[in-house]
């Protein structure tokens, strides 16, 4: 009986250890990635001509995902609507395209980028509208 306490003592301190790591990597992850100090947001809906197709949806995010190599994107996020039933979200989009630069001038840098305009002239014939929300911070 004394071995197994003492494999237990022993095996909840190796957990434990593991899980100072593991959170001290999170930490350092969130950091990194809310070092953002009053970031620019571009945040674009996406309504696909063909709302149903799991073919056209696939391709805007091949798409979206070539886009995000843009060099003054710092972080960027593809999402889709969301299964949360409330009388104010919206769900009509079928992807969203977010992602946040530095300022307002690394913004207006990523619309004329040449990866941009590319991806507007390959991808642009699969959506029929788009919103964009942009917004920066005090």
């Amino acid at each position: 009986m004394s071995k197994f306490i003492t494999l237990v003592f022993f095996s909840i301190i190796a957990f434990s250890c593991q899980e100072v790591e593991k959170t001290e990597e999170v930490t350092k992850t969130m950091e990194t990635e809310t070092s953002l100090e009053n970031p620019f947001i571009h945040h674009v809906y996406f309504y696909l001509n063909n709302p149903d197709s799991a073919e056209d949806k696939a391709k805007l995010v091949e798409g979206l995902n070539k886009l995000a190599t843009v060099e003054t994107i710092q972080q960027h996020y593809i999402g889709f609507p969301a299964p949360t039933d409330r009388d104010v979200i919206v769900k009509d989009y079928a992807v969203s395209w977010m992602c946040f630069f530095k300022n307002l001038e690394e913004e207006e840098m990523y619309q004329k980028d040449p990866i941009h305009l590319k991806f507007i002239e390959e991808y642009g014939h699969l959506w029929s509208t788009v919103k964009v929300y942009d917004s920066i911070g005090e």
